[in-house]
């Protein structure tokens, strides 16, 4: 390997938006998840309702004209 051409390889702490926290090695310094392996519905079995940023909410406003005229 040549040298002073890698980036520097470190111990970092990996956080999660549910409050998990790890630490593994990165080049990285700073890594925050939205999901990890604690609260992924695939690993835990149980089915979540993951919104960053108020996708639901949004769809819908943007959709509720369409259904707000019909009548079941």
């Amino acid at each position: 390997m040549k040298p002073k051409i890698h980036p520097e390889y470190k111990d970092v702490e990996v956080s999660c938006a549910c409050g998990n926290a790890f630490k593994t090695r990165s080049t990285i310094s700073d890594i925050r998840l939205e999901i990890c392996s604690s609260c992924h519905p695939f690993f835990t079995g149980k089915q979540k309702l993951v919104d960053s940023a108020g996708r639901v909410e949004r769809f819908q406003r943007k959709y509720a004209h369409l259904t707000a005229g019909k009548s079941s």
